[in-house]
């Protein structure tokens, strides 16, 4: 698990209060009547487990879960993000008001299958290619609201993160440059609008790739390039910028694409075409009053 920077983690942990607080908001609205029914005073213990292997993400937005949920609820986590699993692994065990238990599971699970699958993915891609000097990037193609979530989950399963949004680094596409004049004009403007971020220029032949590379693009996609033009790109830029692969990028071409010798590979299923991690919470309630 690549470590984040402190801004990362800050702008992380702003957004994981507030998606928390939506996603409370949006289940429980003006209150779980369902769990009204347990008496106040009870008392509850839970574990939660994975029913299939998967790499687990998510913890710190459980623990946000419950703590909106219920101070009073207390977690030990059997397990540490990215970490990989088998199928009836122990995750955690909570205990605490079985009312609040109850409010709570549905959106701490929602948040930690998501993440978890997400992060399973991309454990299962990045080993792949683990023979391979490559890394894999996620791209924008995000669930709304859940970008840095999701994000995050890439991470933990072994992954890379390309630009985090429109703000943090420059990706010139065919749009702007033809808005721009030239790949030239664009890559000279974004070291005047911006210097010191990363500027990537995105090319569909060969004729491009040189005219971003003599511009002094510091990262030049390859969108849809066959394998044999990856291999001459590679050559032509001999490591003078690096050369990152995109588009018809899936299961059955990302080895023979990653051992073509480019630097990065942009996968948007990465974080759009997820499949939640299968998760079971079981709880058992005392009928004895609630300590305090």
């Amino acid at each position: 698990m690549a470590p984040l920077s402190a801004e990362m983690n800050e702008l992380l942990r702003q957004s994981r209060i507030e998606s928390v607080a939506i996603s409370l908001r949006e289940d429980i609205g003006n209150g779980d009547i369902t769990a009204s029914l347990i008496p106040a005073d009870r008392h509850g213990e839970a574990l939660v487990i994975t029913r299939v292997p998967a790499t687990i993400a998510g913890q710190a937005w459980v623990d946000e879960v419950f703590r909106q949920v219920d101070p009073r609820v207390q977690l030990r986590w059997e397990v540490k993000d990215g970490e990989q699993v088998e199928a009836n692994t122990v995750l955690f065990t909570c205990e605490g008001p079985a009312r609040s238990l109850l409010t709570a599971e549905r959106a701490a699970l929602n948040w930690l299958q998501t993440l978890s699958g997400v992060a399973s993915r991309c454990r299962e891609f990045a080993d792949r290619v683990s023979h391979t000097g490559v890394k894999l990037l996620d791209t924008r193609k995000t669930l709304p609201g859940l970008r840095l979530a999701e994000k995050y989950a890439v991470t933990c399963g072994g992954c890379f993160n390309h630009r985090i949004g429109l703000w943090d680094a420059f990706l010139i596409k065919e749009n702007h440059i033809a808005a721009c004049g030239s790949i030239a004009a664009a890559v000279s403007q974004a070291r005047q609008v911006a210097p010191g971020r990363p500027v990537e220029v995105e090319t569909e032949n060969m004729n491009e790739l040189q005219q971003a590379l003599d511009a002094g693009a510091d990262i030049i996609m390859l969108d849809e390039f066959s394998l044999d033009d990856m291999v001459r790109a590679v050559r032509t830029v001999d490591g003078a910028c690096r050369l990152e692969a995109s588009g018809g990028v899936n299961e059955d071409t990302l080895v023979t694409i990653a051992e073509t010798g480019v630097d990065y590979i942009s996968i948007g299923t990465l974080t759009k075409d997820v499949q939640a991690t299968d998760l079971s919470m079981r709880l058992q309630v005392d009928n004895s009053p609630a300590p305090g």
